[in-house]
């Protein structure tokens, strides 16, 4: 005997059919809420600014930081040697090369 089931989704809002289930987390807390397309999409409209000034935030509990990347130093020392600059063939590039690197490109 072969069996069906359906799993229909109500909208937590106003009780009509959701289209889908919306996790989200608030003061330490996880929350999922079942919406249908417009109410999930006024749920995310009004939380875009907060999400756009927020920090993302790992399963782990680290927190995800921005890092810049820094060019290639051997490509800065090749540039920095072919406009006539003084940089040690290793080790620390001074900042003012890095500067003028940026500056150039």
């Amino acid at each position: 005997m072969a069996q069906r089931v359906v799993v229909t989704l109500f909208d937590d809002m106003d009780g009509g059919e959701a289209a889908e289930t919306v996790a989200f987390g608030l003061d330490g807390k996880s929350y999922e809420i079942d919406l249908n397309q417009t109410n999930a999409k006024k749920l995310r409209t009004a939380l875009a600014p907060y999400l756009e000034a927020a920090r993302k935030h790992s399963k782990s509990g680290k927190v995800y930081r921005h890092t810049a990347v820094s060019p290639d130093p051997s490509a800065v020392r090749a540039w920095a040697r072919s406009h006539q600059m003084d940089v040690p063939p290793r080790g620390r590039i001074p900042k003012r090369v890095y500067e003028a690197f940026d500056a150039a490109n």
